[in-house]
């Protein structure tokens, strides 16, 4: 594979993110979090906001869970907050002893960072020739080079041995994902772009798609994973965020009385246990405190 047409690409089209100007695995673990199941748009508004207040590995890592808490309203999925504060305190105790993590293999043995993660860090703050494999990646390097119009998480070792034949040598290593990232996003997506491609000569999947030989799948409604209880619209997941949020605008709320604050539909007699069961849940994920008949924020 020529890497020349993305990069000569890259230059003109790349996306200024400014988790892209650091090298710092601090900020760069930050943006990492946030982008989980977050729009980059909506990412760029709390990363400054957050760095502002919690600027360094230590800072955040003196942070209480309420203040961590508070400082993530608004980007949900509150765990994440608190799984990167706990690294953080990690972080501070191995950089006591001069053992901060460089290589993807050190970044992985850290509870709360998987493959990508580790393979992002190593890449992005400490120049480590590795690939950061992720949804955008993946659809990428899979259609050009196995020909895979939709490939899927069972196909990245593959794809990771034969981008491996080709991958750059030199700095540029650590430069292609960010090209491929937004190659992804701007005309590599679902439903592809390819006569706009510049690797559409070198694409093993664009003849497909050029010639209408691929079906674009509609979207799916997959069986969640989620927690449900079977008389309400949402996963629990939206309930236990407006939870938090009700507690940030209050800190103490009687248990009898949340379930009405966060549903209209609530019923005392017949949800009682549910909203007891998710609280006990918040409270053993560190997200909420049980005092007596209150629930409060963490400390």
């Amino acid at each position: 594979m020529n890497w020349a047409p993305l990069f000569r690409w890259y230059e003109r089209e790349q996306r200024d993110l400014p988790w892209r100007r650091t090298r710092d695995p601090y900020r760069i673990l930050v943006s990492e979090i946030m982008l989980q199941q977050t729009q980059v748009s909506r990412v760029l508004e709390f990363y400054r906001r957050w760095l502002k207040r919690f600027p360094t590995w230590r800072a955040l890592a003196r942070a209480s869970n309420t203040d961590v808490i508070h400082a993530w309203a608004g980007l949900g999925y509150n765990r994440r907050a608190l799984v990167l504060r706990d690294i953080a305190k990690r972080i501070t105790e191995l950089r006591t002893k001069n053992l901060e993590p460089r290589t993807s293999r050190e970044w992985i043995k850290l509870k709360g960072i998987g493959p990508y993660t580790a393979n992002a860090l190593a890449c992005f703050a400490f120049r480590e020739h590795t690939i950061p494999i992720d949804t955008n990646i993946r659809r990428v390097l899979g259609r050009s080079l196995l020909g895979k119009t939709f490939p899927t998480l069972a196909d990245d070792a593959r794809i990771e041995r034969a981008a491996l034949k080709t991958w750059p040598t030199d700095d540029r290593a650590c430069d292609l994902p960010q090209a491929l990232f937004d190659l992804a996003v701007a005309v590599c997506t679902k439903s592809p772009a390819c006569a706009a491609c510049p690797m559409k000569s070198q694409c093993k999947a664009a003849p497909k798609f050029l010639g209408g030989r691929v079906r674009i799948p509609k979207r799916s409604i997959k069986k969640s994973n989620e927690t449900k209880h079977r008389n309400k619209p949402f996963p629990d997941r939206i309930y236990r965020g407006r939870i938090l949020a009700e507690l940030r605008k209050q800190n103490g709320i009687l248990i009898a009385k949340i379930g009405s604050c966060i549903d209209p539909a609530y019923d005392s007699k017949r949800d009682a246990d549910w909203m007891r069961a998710m609280i006990e849940r918040m409270s053993k994920d560190g997200l909420a405190r049980i005092s007596g008949r209150y629930v409060r924020l963490p400390r």
